[in-house]
């Protein structure tokens, strides 16, 4: 079966699945005054969300093992699709939260690293290509979600708008995904290697790196929208710009496909590291301004965009196609875990230091992760000398 018919179905369905779970930054406001309580606690859900996905990631690794990655992510959409009927049912927060944890679930078992893991198994040598490919195109998930989430929160309300995607989760996407993918082989042993000590501190950098700018990547994709309304916008150009940001998230690509064979995923992250933390200075001084937005769009969407490639990319420096599903289900515990941590430190944030300040520390944890991405250059194996 044609690699683009397959890309553009697992491109498909990731949007979908994103954007089903990227509800928050819109239907949080009407959440919260349903249920009578703050932001802080409506934002909880997603961080329940991600925890969930990070500690179901050793099982899901080893469900790819024993059912294949096509079974468990057709399975997985199926129950987010389940997880989400629940969300829409919720009559307190508690059953809020626990549908979160039930999509968390599913979101190990279908989203993303799932879809890393069977590009790997079905293209092999092309999966780093393929990977960026789709990495940067299902940035477009809040671009095309959030305005249609808005309208149907609109004529539906927010039960209506979640009841709507946990429909297209179970009946459209999940039977694309068993049906429509081909059967792969299976992925690779890991091998083992020597020189496990310097891995091990590859590894941690790694970790650290790719944490601490997901956590403010992240926290901008769910909390952006609200942190621009602090700074005096309407939520119709809040929402106008958090849409915005996933166009140029995929004109991140560009950085990637200049370098193509030249350039690998590290020196995509180098670049986009520098990037980050410049558009996040630009709004922090310039506020809502229209220079200011401009500059925080095209160097933070562009910077986040290319590192989304990179984030998935990375590790093919330091790690063999054989180990890669490994090393990335491994980098999945942590990660989903600190990014759980993101929407509820902003939004507390956001009410105790305001907008500006935000923006600030956002840059602070961005220019620590450039620093990190350094150290992991400085790092490459280096070639042998001639004899």
């Amino acid at each position: 079966m044609h690699s683009r018919y397959v890309l553009l179905l697992i491109a498909l369905t990731q949007i979908t699945g994103w954007g089903a779970v990227g509800i928050l930054p819109v239907l949080a406001g009407p959440v919260a005054a349903e249920f009578a309580t703050s932001l802080p606690s409506v934002f909880v859900g997603t961080s329940v969300m991600f925890a969930a996905m990070g500690l179901a990631a050793p099982w899901v690794g080893r469900a790819f093992r024993r059912f294949g990655t096509r079974r468990v992510m057709a399975t997985g959409a199926g129950i987010m699709g389940l997880g989400l009927f629940l969300l829409a049912l919720s009559v307190n927060l508690t059953m809020f939260w626990m549908s979160w944890a039930l999509t968390g679930l599913a979101g190990a078992m279908f989203l993303t690293t799932s879809a890393y893991a069977y590009i790997a198994e079905y293209a092999a040598d092309r999966a780093r290509s393929l990977i960026g490919t789709l990495m940067l195109v299902t940035g477009l998930a809040g671009s095309i979600f959030w305005p249609i989430t808005t309208f149907l929160d609109h004529g539906l309300g927010w039960r209506g708008a979640v009841s709507i995607y946990a429909g297209i989760m179970l009946m459209v996407v999940c039977p694309l995904v068993f049906f429509g993918l081909p059967v792969t082989d299976g992925a690779a042993q890991p091998t083992a290697r020597p020189g496990s000590e310097r891995r091990g501190r590859v590894f941690i950098f790694l970790v650290t790196a790719i944490a601490l700018n997901s956590f403010v990547t992240f926290g901008i994709d769910a909390l952006g929208i609200q942190l621009l309304q602090a700074m005096g916008m309407e939520l119709a150009g809040a929402v106008a710009v958090a849409s915005l940001l996933g166009v140029f998230k995929v004109g991140g690509r560009v950085i990637d496909l200049a370098g193509g064979q030249k350039w690998d995923g590290l020196s995509t992250a180098v670049i986009s590291g520098v990037m980050i933390p410049m558009g996040l200075t630009a709004i922090w001084l310039g506020g809502a301004g229209f220079l200011s937005v401009g500059g925080y769009l095209v160097l933070f969407g562009i910077g986040s965009g290319a590192f989304a490639v990179a984030r998935a990319t990375m590790p093919l420096v330091f790690f063999e196609k054989s180990d890669y599903a490994a090393a990335m289900a491994t980098i999945a515990l942590p990660m989903n875990l600190i990014n759980a941590l993101a929407p509820p430190v902003l939004a507390a944030l956001m009410g105790s230091i305001g907008p500006h300040a935000v923006f600030a520390v956002l840059g602070i944890m961005s220019t620590a992760a450039l620093a990190v991405l350094l150290r992991l250059n400085g790092m490459r194996a280096k070639p042998a000398p001639a004899e």
